[in-house]
Order: structure tokens, then C-alpha cells, then sequence
């Protein structure tokens, strides 16, 4: 008896102390000096990443006569907004209305990205989560289909708007934007990650195909369609649409702007400033929509 008091006591104890060493907090190996080398490096980073959007806008706020002086500086010493107003000038001299561009552009972004979110989300969640003859397949296809750039499916993308009647329309724009493959990989991508009991418990309360697709798959994926928003947005409020679009009154604010661009030494200014109106849309964008995309990957995670 005595020895199974001594002997139990000192395995309490023992587990004690190894609860102690468990629920320690655990202490990082790198030192002061590793945390301020990976510091520097994300700093050096962040600044080369921030240095030509910093240089854009410095240059459209320079006069004309600092644009041309050497050696260059980075801040402008006598600021002004001159470049944008002889940038609105120039734009009011043309035929057509500075107004146009703009409600050109608006239309063909708002129609295609909408569009190619609709398509490639309806399209992804029937490839992720129905087998049907073909079905690899086609996904195989929209991969290879990723390793082509715009450039190559120039020709073919005229010869078949050509063939619809659609050349010197805005749907010359819109409906390439729809099959872009990048959105339907992206999406599919991310709905595989989608538990499947979640969806069968939703069609055994009697939900119907696009009621689940709406209001399950849809607010779950959200980071996934954010994303390609920011991609969609990107690519459509920058094209030109010269091959396809011939009508000045179609033209997109990219094109119009892009002809300011290439009018000389006096419009250096106006072309500064058009840098900057350019990349004002994507990159304000980007900001809305990047909060939303980390809030909901932090919280939103399923598992079966």
C-alpha cells in the first residue's frame, strides 16, 4: 500500500508537468534580428511595387517644363492640375462627346464582366459537381485554352465576329469577354472546395438546382467571383477594340485617350494625365473589392 502511494502521486505529477510543457506558448526561433531582416525585405517590396503608381501620378501633376528636366526628380516642386484640364480641352474639341467615351467604356465593362460572371459561375458549378460524358474533357480544354494570349486569338475572335454580323459593334467586345476561360477556371476551382453534403441536404429541403447555385454556392464563393470581377474590370476597361470597333461614336475612353497619347511633345503633360485616368477604375477596383475578398476567406471556411 505504501508503495502505491508513492508511485501514483509521482505519476500525477508527471503528466502535470507535461500538460505544462503543452500548453506552453511556443516561442519563435527567429530572432530580432531575422524579424527585422524580413521587415526590410517586405519594405523594399512594398515600395518597388508602390514606386510607378507614385511616379504616374507625380508626372501628371508636374508642369510642363519639369516633365523635360534633367536630371529627373520624383515630386513635383510646383504641383498643378493644368495637365488634366488641357487633357478635358482636348477631349471637348473632338466631333464626338468626351461623354460618349465614357458611356461607351461603362456599357462594354458593366455588360461583359456581368456577363462572364454569370456564364463562367453557371458553367463551373455544373463541371464541379455533376459527372456527364465529356465533362473532363471540356475542362481540359478551357486549361489549354489558358496558355493562349489575346494576341493569338486576335484573328480568329475577327473572323468569327466577321461571320455573326456583330464587326463595328459594342457585342464585338461583350460576347469574347463572356468565354474568357480564365473566370470558368477560377470559378470551378473554387467550388470543388464546396462540401457536397452542404448541397445535398439543400435539395433534400426541396431546393432546386438555381436556388442552390444563387443562394448556397454563389455567397460561398465570393472571394472567387470578387476576384475575377477585379480581372473582368481590368481587361475590359482598358481594350481599345480598334480591330473591331471602326465607328468614332463607338470608340472606347482607352482609345480615345491612346490618340491624345501619341500627339507629340506638347501633349507630354496630357499624356501623364492619361496615364492616370487609365489605371484610376482598376485600381480603385481592386481596393473596394480587396477587403471584402480577405473578410471573406477569413471567414467562410467549410469543411465536410
Amino acid at each position: 500500500m505504501s508503495q502505491n502511494k508513492i508511485v501514483v502521486p509521482a505519476k500525477v505529477a508527471k503528466l502535470q508537468n507535461a500538460g505544462k510543457k503543452t500548453n506552453r506558448r511556443r516561442q519563435p526561433n527567429r530572432s530580432r534580428i531575422g524579424d527585422f531582416g524580413i521587415y526590410l525585405l517586405l519594405l523594399i517590396v512594398a515600395l518597388m511595387m508602390a514606386f510607378p503608381l507614385v511616379f504616374s501620378v507625380c508626372s501628371a501633376l508636374k508642369p510642363l517644363d519639369e516633365l523635360f528636366r534633367f536630371p529627373p526628380t520624383l515630386f513635383p516642386r510646383h504641383p498643378t492640375l493644368d495637365n488634366f484640364s488641357d487633357l478635358v480641352v482636348t477631349l471637348g474639341q473632338s466631333w464626338v462627346p468626351f461623354s460618349r467615351y465614357i458611356s461607351n467604356t461603362v456599357m462594354i465593362t458593366v455588360l461583359g464582366t456581368v456577363g462572364h460572371l454569370l456564364i463562367a459561375s453557371m458553367a463551373a458549378f455544373v463541371l464541379a459537381k455533376y459527372d456527364f460524358p465529356g465533362g473532363k474533357t471540356f475542362f481540359n480544354v478551357v486549361v489549354v485554352a489558358l496558355m493562349f494570349n489575346g494576341y493569338v486569338t486576335a484573328i480568329p475572335n475577327y473572323l468569327l465576329m466577321s461571320r455573326l454580323g456583330m464587326i463595328d459593334t459594342y457585342w464585338a467586345i461583350i460576347l469574347p469577354a463572356f468565354a474568357s476561360p480564365m473566370g470558368l477556371f477560377l470559378m470551378k476551382q473554387f467550388m470543388e472546395g464546396l462540401p457536397t453534403a452542404l448541397l445535398e441536404s439543400a435539395k433534400i429541403d426541396g431546393a432546386k438546382e438555381f436556388r442552390i447555385f444563387w443562394t448556397i454556392v454563389m455567397p460561398n464563393v465570393k472571394p472567387a467571383w470578387l476576384t475575377l470581377i477585379i480581372f473582368s474590370v481590368q481587361n475590359l476597361w482598358n481594350t481599345k477594340a480598334s480591330t473591331v470597333v471602326y465607328s468614332e461614336a463607338k470608340k472606347t475612353l482607352v482609345y480615345a485617350l491612346q490618340q491624345i497619347q501619341s500627339g507629340g511633345i506638347a501633349r507630354t503633360g496630357q499624356a501623364a494625365a492619361v496615364t492616370v485616368v487609365v489605371m484610376l477604375v482598376p485600381i480603385v477596383t481592386f481596393i473596394l473589392s480587396q477587403s471584402q475578398i480577405l473578410e471573406t476567406m477569413a471567414t467562410s471556411g467549410l469543411k465536410d
